[in-house]
């Protein structure tokens, strides 16, 4: 993956600074998610890995996402495609995507509870965390048993273990040392 990754970033961030001189951030984040899905079906995939020629790759991209992309993400794919990297286009829609999320100065914060969390203690945990962050936070709550109590807080690579488990553990190995 960091290969494609490597491969995108300069895909991406062209088409970022594009959609942000036009206006139309949202727009192309839609669409190239759109047409990252399109790359990542299995059918699809194989076509892209086959000897098909540059035409008729973009031109399969262009019937199937006719309604869903305009013509300026149809001249990133077919630049993509006769660079021989349209394998590349789902990571292009997930650097995007981070793109734009930096721009928007958004983070994603994955919560893990022993308990599903009402809409209180949800909406005072954004309120918190979008103070330490400085960003608007978008929360994806799960519940795993295990931790016993408290929280598992993930945004980017920061953690934040108040969970009973975690503390639990932390006892366990300074008792240890």
């Amino acid at each position: 993956m960091s290969e494609l990754a490597t491969i995108a970033r300069p895909y991406a961030k062209a088409a970022f600074e594009f959609a942000v001189e036009k206006s139309a951030v949202d727009a192309w984040n839609e669409m190239l998610f759109f047409a990252g899905e399109v790359a990542k079906n299995e059918q699809i995939a194989r076509f892209l890995a086959g000897s098909a020629s540059v035409e008729k790759q973009a031109e399969v991209f262009s019937q199937v996402c006719a309604e869903q992309i305009n013509d300026q993400v149809l001249n990133l794919i077919k630049v993509m495609a006769e660079n021989g990297r349209l394998v590349a286009l789902p990571a292009v829609a997930q650097l995007y995507a981070e793109f734009k999320a930096e721009y928007d100065k958004e983070i994603d914060v994955d919560v893990v509870s022993a308990t599903p969390l009402a809409e209180e203690q949800q909406t005072n945990l954004v309120a918190a965390l979008e103070k330490r962050f400085a960003r608007k936070v978008k929360l994806n709550c799960s519940v795993d048993e295990s931790t016993v109590g408290g929280l598992v807080i993930k945004a980017g690579d920061t953690v934040i273990d108040g969970s009973v488990r975690g503390k639990l553990n932390r006892l366990a190995t300074t008792l240890q040392s």
